[in-house]
């Protein structure tokens, strides 16, 4: 049985709050409520969670205050914002805090849903594909660091079986190299970093691909970044 991921809801508002958990709860996350900044800085201290709802305007401690701090902790729990702010600076102003998306009231219940799945598959993609699963024309064993085609075993790297695992999570989104650098290799992109993507994506490829020269599982996509197509 799936592990139910598990969700802080910090929201001072009620009305919200409730609607919120009722909801989520029904779609099957398990949930923690927060109301207020306080009540939100112990729940993070005491439980691991995989995703937080911050509404910004708290009392005590603001959602500002808190993802800034969390961040700068190093926390890495993906955090979706919500507000009642709708001005582009305050959004790109959430985002630059550390924010890993950003909601604004009034919002749809179904497309916070949407939003929710989508953050957990980029930072989680065992959650979105599992360990063993389809890539293309392969059939893929994470543990085992295995890809399969016909028949033909191919073994491929730890950090190759991640590639193929995040890819497997986003099909069809062009994936820039600094994604791609933050959420397999877990550290901030570098001028080094970029060398080091390409080259483990060319390595890759001269495994995987029918012919490396025409990658057509993994795609270039010229001055954006990567892209697979399902």
């Amino acid at each position: 049985m799936e592990q139910k991921a598990s969700i802080l809801v910090i929201e001072d508002e009620e009305k919200i709050r409730l609607a919120l958990v009722d909801f989520l709860d029904f779609h099957g996350f398990q949930i923690t409520e927060a109301v207020d900044g306080l009540q939100a800085e112990q729940a993070v201290a005491d439980g691991q969670f995989d995703l937080i709802l911050l509404d910004l305007m708290l009392p005590k401690i603001s959602g500002e205050q808190l993802c800034s701090k969390w961040r700068q902790e190093g926390l890495q729990t993906p955090i979706i914002m919500l507000t009642a702010k709708g001005q582009e600076h305050e959004r790109i102003g959430g985002l630059n805090l550390g924010a890993d998306d950003y909601v604004t009231k009034p919002f749809s219940l179904e497309e916070l849903l949407a939003r929710i799945n989508a953050v957990l598959r980029r930072t989680d993609p065992a959650r979105a594909v599992g360990q063993s699963f389809t890539f293309a024309d392969l059939d893929v064993d994470v543990p085992a660091l295995k890809v399969r085609r016909e028949g033909e075993e191919i073994e491929v790297s730890k950090r190759e079986a991640a590639i193929i695992q995040y890819f497997a999570a986003n099909p069809n989104r062009v994936i820039d190299r600094e994604e791609l650098y933050k959420e397999v290799w877990n550290e901030t992109m570098t001028e080094l970093g970029t060398r080091t993507v390409d080259m483990h994506i060319a390595k890759l490829r001269s495994k995987i691909e029918r012919d490396a020269a025409d990658p057509q599982i993994i795609k270039t996509v010229r001055g954006a970044g990567y892209k697979y197509e399902a």
